[in-house]
């Protein structure tokens, strides 16, 4: 039964970060719609907000409590609620933190979501580009932990990480001057 609820956790968690992933692109291109005439922004940002709601009600969300669910049944059957605060367990202990700030972030995604529905942007583009880079890491650092299950090495793979992040805004940055390039 084990090998089964694992691997349905393991379907799920990719589903609901094709969602986390996928999100924040839309609200991008629904602000940045507002730079078009009136006709096309509301073309494109009714459109935009069709397939927003459908992801985010549809997949994202539905993702996000199954995935949860599956992944406390794999904890129980997998009797890792047994170790969470043993020596053995403390890479569990650190996965399920790093869960819970996931799930923060989901609920920050859907501020954005009924923002973005309302018409209201409190964010620019390229301030939801760089909140969008916030699961990638997340997602890295949780597979690395289920992987490697050692914390000294979890250490090296922060600072992977970490490194991963400069490259990601850097590559950020470099896109928003060749648009403003581009544009010219």
């Amino acid at each position: 039964m084990y090998p089964y609820l694992k691997a349905l956790h393991i379907v799920f968690v990719v589903t609901w970060f094709a969602g986390l992933f996928y999100m924040p692109r839309l609200v991008i291109y629904i602000i940045e719609a507002n730079e078009k005439g009136a006709s096309e922004k509301k073309i494109l940002q009714d459109q935009l907000k069709i397939m927003l709601k459908r992801l985010w009600l549809g997949i994202t969300w539905p993702s996000a409590i199954i995935t949860l669910l599956f992944g406390i049944l794999v904890t129980i059957y997998g009797g890792w609620h047994k170790i969470i605060f043993e020596k053995e367990g403390l890479w569990f202990l650190l996965k399920l933190i790093l869960v819970v700030l996931l799930y923060g972030y989901q609920f920050s995604l859907q501020y954005l979501y009924k923002k973005s529905m309302h018409d209201e942007y409190p964010y620019t583009a390229q301030q939801v580009r760089y909140w969008n880079e916030v699961p990638t890491v997340l997602l890295i650092a949780i597979v690395l932990l289920v992987v490697v299950k050692q914390l000294i090495s979890f250490f090296w793979a922060l600072i992977g990480i970490f490194t991963l992040l400069f490259v990601l805004f850097a590559a950020i940055k470099l896109y928003k001057k060749y648009r403003a390039n581009s544009v010219d």
